[in-house]
């Protein structure tokens, strides 16, 4: 299977509103990654990791590469009642699990639920009702990339400080679209010039 084969069997399972946890993740788990497939959506930034979108599913869902240089680490955030779903397609990526704070007028610092390590093809599952979480990159010398699926996408969501449990409503933006390089100046959604047409018919700051 590769990318445009895996991107048409999710467009084929989102044809309706349900999700099976279970049969995304089989899917997630059955593409190997593939450089190839995936180079051209992977663009680094080496002050931030970034978030590419790769294919939005009719609507129904965001699917999209981050690329994580050297220590880089995301918030700990919500997914505003999405699902998500976090594939490493190359490198290695260490989520950090917490819970939900108890009070949110209490200050009081966030519980660590488990802390897991994921390495190239391994894929994780997160959702609010599990709780909240981080992404990192431990590495000091080495990149990461990984391919995230949520549905629905999702434009804001909530930065929890890990000190406190206060959070902070946030802006989620794309550093690219379908390989190109996006430009937020005087547009909130963003322009892209030159956008190429990739066969996805014929078969994503603060959040990870």
């Amino acid at each position: 299977m590769n990318l445009s084969e895996l991107i048409g069997n999710l467009r084929e399972i989102f044809t309706t509103d349900k999700v099976d946890v279970d049969e995304v993740r089989r899917v997630m788990e059955s593409y190997k990654s593939n450089p190839e497939d995936w180079r051209m959506f992977a663009k680094f930034d080496e002050n931030k990791y970034t978030r590419n979108l790769v294919d939005i599913g009719n609507g129904k869902y965001n699917l999209m590469i981050l690329c994580w240089g050297p220590g880089m680490a995301s918030s700990i955030h919500d997914h505003t009642d999405a699902h998500c779903f976090v594939k490493i397609l190359a490198g290695r990526l260490i989520e950090t699990q917490f819970e939900w704070p108890k009070e949110e007028d209490k200050e009081e610092r966030l519980q660590v639920k488990q802390k897991t390590a994921y390495t190239t093809n391994g894929v994780s599952y997160m959702s609010d009702t599990i709780g909240l979480h981080r992404m990192e990159n431990d590495s000091h010398q080495d990149g990461a990339v990984s391919l995230h699926l949520y549905i629905p996408p999702y434009t804001t969501c909530n930065a929890f400080d890990e000190r406190t449990g206060r959070k902070t409503k946030c802006t989620v933006t794309f550093h690219s679209k379908y390989g190109m390089k996006v430009d937020y100046r005087g547009s909130k959604e963003g322009r892209v010039e030159g956008m190429i047409d990739y066969p996805t018919t014929r078969c994503s700051d603060v959040s990870a």
